[in-house]
């Protein structure tokens, strides 16, 4: 018996011996009146204490799932599903093997099969948690983070997104091999087609979003220079998007948190559908990206969207591009990486000689020239082709000449030679005649 049971026994049986009344029973038990006199009466005519033994003691429960489930719940997670969590691994089980069983049965499952540990909870930091945005389209979060998607089937690569910060709204992804300026250009495009333009972004202070020399001096200011900002800042500017720059993780904790679940749950299902490299990871993304929607996206506080409608003439192509000034030459001509190039349709389009214009490259790779809100385009011309510099041969020096034995250089010198040695001879000789003339004197 439980000692809940005894307990019972114990009251019943101070009830039938009058040392108890069927309310201060009812009161011990936390019964009533009637389900009192029910277990006296059941004590007395069925045998005793082993009459409010549970009826249902040692039988197995009808709803019970049998060995049969338990062991194919448990071979499918080893061959297919391994490494996917309760909740997903619950949903998989429904959606593909027709098998509806709660995330705490297959918990219990895989615990009993030694097939998963019970994990130690770790205390949370506490974090002042934001408010979503009242409003759809109010502000983006955009991050990239790289990954092991495919596991060994391939190598590593990132993941760019972004999330709607009140809905929870996945508006676009793209897998590249890293992390780059093209991914986050193409996921804007996506969120922008689907959905408008949203008010504002937040993103890390990567130098993809912000320029490193951002940072004004005093005489800067002073003299009205504006911040210089990166391609993708100068195209946040002409959507008229507000771009916040995080400065930690956790002011963009929407985004860092779906990385958790995504790095959770994609791999799973890329695995499932037989995927084996970047491309075809991006042809399946979308659906997988509708399916999460389905799953985790919220309704927000207030029905009224803050998406900016997308004009039908920008093409945004044009927006998210690399933006670089060049100086125009003689015949509208200017050199772009390497190249030289001109307008496709110069009769439209005539500029004066020196003028600076704004050179655009797509992520296509296409050139044009950004005039006025206009892209004029370009093609490629070949290079005049210059003579090479003709080098005047330098004349070689003359080689050493030694003059002959009678030149007049060689006589001259040798004359002056001798009469130099007689001089210093007939010097020496005069020394000596006074010197010995000066000796006898003394002596």
């Amino acid at each position: 018996m439980s000692r809940a049971e005894l307990k019972k026994v114990v009251v019943v049986e101070k009830i039938i011996s009058g040392h108890m009344t069927n309310a201060e029973g009812a009161a011990l038990l936390g019964l009533t009146n009637r389900q009192v006199i029910r277990l006296k009466k059941k004590y007395l005519t069925e045998g005793g204490a082993t009459a409010l033994v549970h009826r249902n003691r040692g039988r197995k429960p009808v709803h019970a799932l049998t060995d049969e489930t338990k062991e194919r719940v448990a071979a499918l997670y080893s061959q297919q599903y391994v490494g996917s969590n309760n909740c997903h691994f619950a949903e998989l089980l429904a959606e593909r093997d027709m098998l509806v069983l709660s995330p705490s049965s297959v918990r219990r499952i895989l615990l009993v099969k030694g097939m998963k540990k019970v994990k130690q909870r770790r205390r949370k930091k506490a974090h002042q948690p934001r408010e979503r945005r009242s409003q759809a389209g109010a502000l983006w979060q955009i991050d990239a983070t790289p990954y092991a998607w495919l596991e060994d089937r391939a190598p590593a690569f990132s993941l760019h997104a972004a999330i709607d910060d009140a809905t929870g709204i996945v508006v676009g992804a793209v897998f590249r091999p890293t992390e780059c300026r093209e991914g986050y250009s193409l996921v804007m495009q996506q969120g922008i087609k689907k959905y408008g333009i949203p008010l504002g972004l937040y993103s890390d202070r990567h130098t993809i979003f912000r320029s490193p020399n951002e940072t004004l001096t005093v005489e800067q200011e002073l003299a009205g220079d504006t911040k210089p900002l990166s391609d993708f800042g100068k195209a946040m500017d002409e959507l008229c998007i507000t771009h916040i720059k995080a400065m930690t993780p956790q002011a963009k904790g929407r985004i860092e948190r779906l990385w958790g679940t995504l790095q959770d749950r994609l791999v799973i299902e890329l695995r499932l559908l037989g995927i084996n490299t970047m491309e075809e990871a991006n042809e399946a993304l979308p659906a997988l990206l509708r399916k999460h929607n389905r799953k985790f996206a919220v309704k927000p506080k207030s029905d009224e969207s803050a998406y900016i409608k997308l004009d039908s003439s920008m093409r945004l192509a044009y927006v998210f591009t690399t933006r670089e000034k060049r100086t125009l030459g003689q015949g509208n001509s200017l050199s772009y990486a390497n190249k030289l190039y001109t307008f496709a349709k110069p009769a439209l389009h005539r500029f004066d000689a020196k003028t600076v214009v704004e050179v655009r490259q797509t992520l296509t790779g296409e050139i044009v020239v950004w005039h006025d809100g206009e892209a004029i385009e370009l093609v490629e011309i070949e290079k005049p082709i210059r003579k090479p510099k003709q080098h005047m041969k330098k004349a070689s020096s003359a080689l050493q000449r030694k003059p002959a034995s009678m030149h007049p250089w060689k006589t001259t010198k040798q004359q002056n030679q001798d009469k130099r040695t007689t001089t210093k001879s007939d010097f020496q000789d005069a020394l000596y005649s006074q010197y010995n003339s000066y000796a006898e004197a003394l002596w």
